[in-house]
């Protein structure tokens, strides 16, 4: 019966063609550009469809495997999405970096990130590890001067504990050719590098054969400008170059990918960082299965992701924590083995106990409150995630090749090839920040103008470039320049001068004014300038008056464009005349009278293509600021 009527159900609703559903949209267009406005062209190389159907799957592969199979693009876990939470304490300071971990573990972390910098000593490592029980907690050692030293004093550890070695998991971040992408040069040469795989390898394989040796930190091109393909694409070339060196040493391919780990960023771009992680287990298969492993489970991948540092704001800094949770979503729905959520206040202070707690309770919360550790890949089966898996899967693949037939990325990083192509896609974000094409909200669009974060500041990296040998690459965060220019102007408060402000001369066209009024207020107020907004002046007398009385360096004129060449030169001519340091802007680009204004008196314009980063940084100079 139940069958039946669901026949009858769906009889009432005949399918719709792809053509009619073409069709219609055409209709709906009105003569706009079908490929202008709704296809979007990723900065991938790719173009996304407005829609996918189920046709669109056809011809894609491996649609049909399941979870913890080969390749493994659904994910190693068959019954559950259980991931591992996280926590990465950069606090070199011993005592302190132990009284986080256990904070962090006892409000529940499954994971720790510890540096292991001043650990020397046995007794130095006892007192970094005091109190956690390493069977049910990973550790993982984020950053050390040897890390054979530190997994001396680590088995030391564990055997003065009277623990087996098998029941210990975690990982190193042994990954010398990110040393060489960030410092220019290895820290030894290639050779004496691979020498300290073969022990750390050999040692693991007997002692803690749970344990990951080698960690491939991808998240270094995307903290770099890269691309999402860039960065799979560049991490599996890492991979493959330790693979083939650690091959030619005689280790079998079962004995190595197991002890690989890829760390990955993951960005805003909630569902491309989805299909990126399925990719990336995809093409890590495909190339393990090129050196014929034995067993089926060397082809799967270790994915741990940490959101990602180039996006992170210093103003408006609890919007971060919207970005950390859309990006805590990704890594989870993108069958993440492990995930590190980074507190909202890291790019510009230490993070503190609230922002730490904050950070970690995303990724419980993800977990007990939205139920995203209960379904194996989510994704499986939609049209448009499986497009974009196949889509990011390929073009990475067709880069890898391309880097593998230039040497290898070691070869490429010397040359300069690689940090070349993640500097193009750089300068494209940089680009896309400045004319807001990209959206970061409180810093290019929509600041709060009552916010100063001055004081609130311990660091921000700004460093000076160092000499290397190689030619290096650089994580960087995309709103650094918006904020050098707010924090100049903060400065300049601070130094005793009167706050710069904008006095809003609206007049004319309701519509317009008000539009034009709200744009010029986040205009100049992403230089942290104080804004004074009208409701509309009646006669341009009234606003002259204001306007001169708020004594604002800046006046922003806002109505249409069909009233402007009546309104504009009166004005001016009087604001000029009343007040000659006054600057005199148009909001808008009247093209057809732009060069009347400018011989009436008009000092600038501004508009949706204005470079808003340069606008802001020669008025900043105009007013003495820099």
């Amino acid at each position: 019966m139940e069958s039946k009527n669901q026949s009858l159900l769906f009889s009432e609703f005949p399918p719709v063609s792809t053509q009619a559903w073409e069709d219609k949209i055409v209709a709906d267009l009105k003569g706009a550009d079908y490929g202008k406005r709704l296809i979007w062209k990723t900065d991938e190389g790719f173009s996304v469809k407005p829609y996918y159907r189920s046709e669109d799957l056809a011809g894609l592969d491996n649609l049909y495997t399941l979870p913890g199979s080969v390749p493994y693009v659904r994910g190693n876990r068959i019954e559950n999405n259980n991931w591992i939470v996280r926590q990465d304490i950069h606090v070199p300071e011993i005592a302190e970096a132990n009284r986080l971990a256990l904070d962090a573990i006892s409000k529940g972390a499954d994971a720790v990130g510890l540096m292991a910098t001043e650990v020397n000593t046995h007794k130095q490592m006892n007192q970094l590890l005091a109190g956690i029980d390493l069977t049910k907690t990973e550790v993982n050692f984020i950053s050390s001067r040897s890390y054979p030293l530190t997994l001396e004093l680590f088995i030391y550890e564990i055997n003065h504990r009277g623990i087996g070695g098998e029941k210990i998991r975690g990982s190193f971040n042994f990954d010398p050719i990110s040393f060489l992408l960030l410092r220019g040069d290895f820290y030894a040469d290639w050779t004496n590098n691979i020498e300290e795989a073969e022990y750390l390898l050999n040692t693991v394989q007997n002692r803690l054969p749970e344990f990951r040796t080698i960690n491939i930190n991808g998240h270094y091109f995307q903290d770099s400008g890269s691309t999402l393909v860039q960065e799979l694409a560049f991490s599996l070339a890492s991979a493959n170059e330790y693979l083939a060196a650690l091959t030619d040493k005689g280790f079998s391919i079962d004995v190595i990918a197991p002890r690989l780990m890829f760390s990955l960023a993951v960005g805003s771009n909630y569902f491309m960082e989805i299909a990126k992680l399925r990719a990336m287990r995809l093409l890590f298969a495909q190339m393990v299965r090129q050196y014929n492993p034995r067993e089926a489970a060397s082809m799967r991948t270790f994915l741990h992701s940490s959101t990602a540092l180039w996006n992170k704001t210093i103003y408006d800094p609890y919007v971060n924590m919207l970005r950390t949770t859309t990006e805590g979503m990704s890594a989870a729905l993108g069958n993440a083995d492990s995930v590190n959520i980074n507190p909202f206040d890291q790019s510009y202070c230490e993070p503190q106990d609230f922002s730490s707690r904050i950070a970690r309770n995303q990724q419980l919360l993800l977990k007990e409150e939205s139920y995203l550790n209960k379904i194996v890949d989510p994704g499986a089966g939609s049209y448009y995630i499986e497009n974009l898996t196949h889509s990011i899967a390929s073009h990475a693949l067709e880069l890898f090749k391309q880097t593998e037939g230039k040497g290898g990325i070691i070869e490429c990083l010397k040359t300069g090839s690689i940090q070349e192509q993640v500097n193009e896609a750089r300068r494209k974000k940089e680009a896309d920040i400045a004319q807001r094409r990209i959206i970061l909200l409180g810093t290019n669009q929509y600041p709060n103008t009552q916010e100063f974060m001055q004081d609130k500041i311990s660091h921000f990296e700004f460093k000076e470039e160092e000499p290397s040998t190689y030619k290096k690459l650089t994580p960087f965060r995309i709103s650094s320049g918006f904020e050098k220019i707010r924090l100049a102007t903060e400065t300049y408060i601070s130094n005793g001068n009167k706050r710069p402000s904008v006095f809003l001369f609206t007049m004319g066209n309701l519509a317009m004014l008000r539009a034009r009024a709200g744009f010029t207020a986040n205009f100049f107020g992403c230089a942290g300038y104080e804004i004074f907004d009208n409701p509309g002046f009646q006669t341009i007398g009234d606003g002259v008056i204001s306007a001169v009385a708020s004594k604002s360096e800046i006046v922003v004129i806002c109505s249409s464009d069909e009233e402007y060449s009546q309104i504009v030169p009166e004005i001016t001519e009087k604001l000029k005349a009343a007040r000659p340091e006054t600057l005199v802007v148009v909001a808008g680009y009247p093209e057809n009278i732009v060069e009347s204004l400018k011989n009436a008196g008009v000092d600038d314009f501004i508009h949706t293509k204005s470079n808003l980063l340069e606008v802001l940084h020669k008025y900043q100079q105009n007013l003495g600021i820099l």
